[in-house]
C-alpha cells in the first residue's frame, strides 16, 4: 500500500550492520544451541547458501544435522510475506526444536514514533498475533498479523521483554527462559514473538508456514491467514507468483553468444523494474512508497510488451496528478493525494512522450481518449521552489490527448538563448539551483522537446487539430535553431546555463566541462547534422568512457568549490552518484546513441561494459564492486578511493532503460501494432541470434542469421516457408507456434 507511511517492519539504510527487522529462531531444546534460519541475526556453524530468483528466495543451512531451507516469497495478490521453512532431522535420533517467529512492528513510517500507539493481541484460533495503529486516520483499520501454521506453544509482544534490558536480537533474553511471557496490549515497545515446539523423528521433514502480512480489515486479515497459513497452501501461493513471474518474464527470452547479456535481458532488468520500482516502490537506498511523475512513466516503457495493461493504466495514473495549468506533482502518494508541486521542468513533457511509446508499440489509441480529471492547488509564490499539500481532484476532466497538449505548452519556454528554462532541475534534479532565479535554460532538455513535439505533432494531426501541430512544430523549429546557435560549444553541446548566462558543460568551465546527456540527445532527437553529432559522440567517447574501469560518467570534471553553485549535485563527493560518476540512466542514452548512429560493435561493448554480471565475474570484481551482481546499480563511482565500486541498486529507473535498449536498440526488436520489425545493431562476430516472442497466445520463433549483414544490406523474411516482400512479420493471435527466418537480403537460401 504505500512503502513509507504504513512499514509492517523498520527500514534501515544500513548496509554495514545491515539489522533485522523479522527473523527465524531454531533452537535445540537439549543442547541449547540457538541459530536463524538466515545468517542473520544469529549465524549458525557453517556456511548458509542463498539462491535468488524471480519471486522467491531460498536459505539453506545444516547445523548439527538439522538441515533447514527457508523458502521466502509474497503471496500473489495480497500484502503477505510466505515462509515455508522445511526443517529435516537428518540424525538417528529423534530431536527436540523450539521456533520462534519473530518481528519488530512499525506500523507507520518509524518505530520511535509509533512504538506507543500499536495495540497488539493474541488470536489463538489464528496461532498468531494482530497488530493495529488507530492513530492513522489513513491506515487505523489495517490488521497487521504474524502467523505460524503450528500451534503457539506461547506468544509476546513485549520487545523489551523478549530482547532484554540493553539486549540485542543475537542474544534474546527470553529464549533463555522456558517460555514467551504472553505480553500483549498497549503501551509495549510492541514485537510479535509466536513460538513452537516440534519433534522430530530419524529423517522426518516438516514444514511450517510463516505469515507476516497485513489487510485492510481484520476479516480480511482472517481471511488470509485461513487462506494461506497452512503448508500446502503456503507452497501454492509461492508457486502461483513464482509462475506468474515466469509466465512474464518469457514473453520475450532470447539467445545469444552471450550468455552474460540474455540473462540481464531475460530476467533481471525486466523483474527489476516491475518489482521493485512499480510495485515496491522501495529498495535499501530509498524507501519511498511514492510515485515520481517522470520516475514510474519512464518505468512503464518497458513493459508495454510483456504487461501492456500496468503501461496503460499508469499512464491514466500519472495523467490524474496533473494541474489544470499543466504542471505535475513531481511525486505523490497514492493512498491520500498529497505530494510536491516544483518547478522541474522536464517531468511533464514525460507524459506525451510516453503515451507516444505506448501507442507506437502496442497500437492502443483508444489511450488518447481516456478521461481523468485535473488537480488545483494554490500557485507557487515568486520565491517558492516547491511545496508539499494535499491539492484537489477537480470537476474538470480531460482526455489523455488535453493532458499532453496541456503538458507540452506549460513546458513550451523560452529563455535568454532561445532555450527552454531549467526550473530548479530538468532530468538531473542535483542542478537544483542553476535556474533558481527563473532565467537558467537547459540544452538537454531543448533535445528532449524537439524530439517529443515532434512526435505528438502527429497526433495532432490525426485528431484535425491544426492549430496543435502548427504549434508543436513551431516549438520545435525554434528550439532546434537555438540549440545549434548558442548550445554548441565548438566541439561538443553545452548542457546549460546559469541564470546569469554562464555556461555549463563548456570547454572553457571550470567544472563540468562535458556532460553526456547534451551528446546522446542530440543524436536521439535527431535534428542535429551529422558532423556535429559525429564530433559530440567522439568527445563523449574520449572523456567520459573509461574503459579500465569499465564505466560511463554523466560528466567531468565535477563540481568541487567554484563560485558558481548548481544546485545539491555539489553535496555529493567528487566522483559519487551525479557529481562525476557514472550515472548508469545517462549511460543507457549514451548506448542508445550509439545504436542510433549504427555504432554496433562499441554500442554492445559499452552495453556490456555496465552488465552488473561482467562487474562481479572475478574475485576482484566482487571486492571493487561490492553491490549485487544481478540488478542494475543506479551509480558506479570514480572517486580514486572507490573506483568502481557500485551504489544505489535496485531502486532506480535504469533497470527499464536497460530492458529497453538491450532489446529495441542492439537486438532491433521492433513492434508496432501488429506488425513487427528486426534491425539488428550487435557485433559483427556474432553469426546467429534467436528472440521468441509470445504474442498473446501464439509464439514467433525468430531466427536471424548473419546478422551483421543483415544491418547492412537489408533482410530477407520468411514466416513459415513465405517470403515477407516489405520485411514486416505480421502478428496473429492464431495459438500456433510460427517460425520466421531474418537472412542477409544477398543470402543464399
Amino acid at each position: 500500500e504505500n512503502a513509507t507511511f504504513f512499514r509492517l517492519t523498520p527500514w534501515s539504510n544500513d548496509p554495514v550492520t545491515d539489522p533485522v527487522g523479522d527473523c527465524i529462531y531454531i533452537q535445540d531444546d537439549e543442547t541449547g544451541a540457538l541459530w536463524s534460519a538466515t545468517p542473520a541475526p544469529v549465524a549458525g556453524n557453517g556456511p548458509y547458501r542463498i539462491r535468488h530468483a524471480a519471486g522467491v528466495t531460498v536459505f539453506e543451512h545444516v547445523q548439527d544435522e538439522i538441515q533447514t531451507t527457508l523458502q521466502l516469497s509474497v503471496a500473489p495478490d495480497a500484502a503477505v510475506k510466505v515462509s515455508v521453512l522445511r526443517i529435516t532431522n537428518t540424525a538417528d535420533r529423534l530431536r527436540n526444536l523450539t521456533l520462534t517467529a519473530y518481528a519488530e512492528w512499525t506500523l507507520g513510517s518509524r518505530r520511535d514514533e509509533t512504538q506507543h500507539q500499536v495495540r497488539t493481541r493474541y488470536v489463538p484460533e489464528l496461532g498468531g498475533l494482530f497488530a493495529q495503529n488507530y492513530f492513522d486516520a489513513h491506515f487505523s483499520t489495517w490488521t497487521a498479523f504474524l502467523t505460524t501454521s503450528e500451534a503457539p506453544s506461547s506468544v509476546t509482544a513485549d520487545r523489551e521483554r523478549f530482547i532484554g534490558r540493553n539486549g540485542h536480537l543475537g542474544a534474546p533474553l527470553a529464549l533463555q527462559q522456558s517460555e514467551l511471557n504472553g505480553a500483549t496490549g498497549v503501551g509495549y515497545d510492541p514485537c510479535a514473538a509466536v513460538q513452537t515446539s516440534i519433534t522430530l523423528l530419524p529423517g522426518e521433514t516438516r514444514e511450517i508456514t510463516v505469515l507476516l502480512g497485513a489487510a485492510s480489515t481484520e476479516k480480511e486479515a482472517r481471511a488470509l491467514i485461513d487462506a494461506l497459513q497452512a503448508p500446502r497452501a503456503a507452497d501454492r501461493a509461492v508457486t502461483t507468483t513464482v509462475d506468474a513471474w515466469s509466465a512474464r518474464l518469457s514473453t520475450i527470452s532470447v539467445v545469444t553468444p552471450d550468455p552474460a547479456f540474455d540473462v540481464m535481458l531475460n530476467k533481471w532488468s525486466l523483474y527489476q523494474a516491475l518489482s521493485c520500482r512499480m510495485w515496491a516502490r522501495m529498495g535499501l537506498y530509498q524507501s519511498s512508497g511514492a510515485y515520481g511523475f517522470r520516475d514510474q512513466l519512464q518505468d512503464s516503457m518497458a513493459f508495454v510488451y510483456a504487461e501492456p495493461g500496468i503501461a496503460r493504466a499508469h499512464i491514466l495514473r500519472a495523467a490524474a496528478r496533473q494541474f489544470v495549468e499543466g504542471d505535475v506533482q513531481h511525486w505523490w502518494h497514492a493512498h491520500s493525494g498529497r505530494g510536491v508541486r516544483t518547478r522541474f521542468s522536464d517531468d511533464l513533457v514525460w507524459l506525451p512522450y510516453v503515451v507516444d511509446h505506448y501507442i507506437s508499440v502496442t497500437g492502443d489509441r483508444s489511450v488518447l481518449d481516456e478521461y481523468v480529471p485535473f488537480l488545483t492547488m494554490r500557485a507557487l509564490g515568486p520565491t517558492e521552489h516547491e511545496l508539499y499539500d494535499l491539492p484537489m481532484v477537480t470537476d474538470e476532466h480531460g482526455s489523455i490527448y488535453e493532458h499532453c497538449r496541456r503538458a507540452l505548452h506549460r513546458a513550451c519556454t523560452e529563455g535568454a538563448h532561445g532555450l527552454p528554462l531549467i526550473g530548479t532541475g530538468d532530468w538531473n534534479d542535483g542542478m537544483s539551483r542553476v535556474g533558481k532565479e527563473g532565467r537558467g535554460e537547459s540544452v538537454w532538455l531543448a533535445w528532449f522537446l524537439i524530439d517529443t513535439l515532434n512526435k505528438f505533432a502527429a497526433y495532432a494531426d490525426s485528431k484535425g487539430d491544426a492549430a496543435e501541430a502548427a504549434f508543436m512544430r513551431r516549438w520545435r523549429t525554434k528550439y532546434a535553431l537555438a540549440v545549434e546557435q548558442d548550445g554548441w560549444d565548438g566541439e561538443w553541446y553545452r548542457r546549460a546555463f546559469y541564470d546569469n548566462g554562464t555556461p555549463i558543460g563548456s570547454a572553457s568551465s571550470i567544472e563540468c566541462q562535458i556532460d553526456s546527456i547534451a551528446q546522446s540527445w542530440s543524436v536521439i532527437a535527431g535534428t542535429a547534422s551529422q558532423a556535429r553529432q559525429d564530433s559530440a559522440m567522439h568527445a563523449l567517447y574520449s572523456r567520459l568512457v573509461d574503459k579500465e574501469a569499465r564505466l560511463i560518467m554523466l560528466l567531468t570534471p565535477p563540481f568541487d568549490g567554484s563560485d558558481s553553485d548548481p544546485g545539491y549535485i555539489r553535496g555529493y563527493l567528487p566522483g559519487v552518484r551525479e557529481n562525476g560518476g557514472q550515472y548508469t540512466h545517462a549511460a543507457l542514452w549514451t548506448i542508445m546513441a550509439a545504436a542510433l548512429r549504427g555504432e554496433s560493435e562499441r554500442a554492445f561493448s559499452l552495453f556490456q561494459m555496465i552488465n552488473p554480471l561482467t562487474h562481479s565475474d572475478s574475485a576482484e570484481g566482487v571486492a571493487r564492486y561490492k553491490v549485487e551482481p544481478y540488478v542494475i546499480a543506479a551509480d558506479v563511482y570514480t572517486s580514486p578511493s572507490h573506483l568502481g565500486r557500485g551504489g544505489w541498486t535496485w531502486y532506480t529507473g535504469s533497470a527499464s532503460w536497460m530492458y529497453r535498449v538491450g532489446l529495441e536498440h542492439l537486438l532491433g526488436f521492433h513492434k508496432a501494432g501488429d506488425r513487427l520489425r528486426i534491425n539488428p545493431c550487435v557485433p559483427d562476430s556474432w553469426g546467429h541470434y534467436q528472440i521468441t516472442y509470445r504474442y498473446n497466445e501464439s509464439v514467433y520463433v525468430i531466427e536471424v542469421f548473419e546478422p551483421a549483414r543483415v544491418r547492412r544490406e537489408g533482410a530477407r523474411v520468411v514466416l513459415d516457408g513465405i517470403d515477407l516482400a516489405d520485411g514486416y512479420i505480421p502478428l496473429t493471435d492464431d495459438k500456433r507456434r510460427h517460425h520466421v527466418e531474418i537472412r542477409p537480403m544477398h543470402a543464399k537460401s
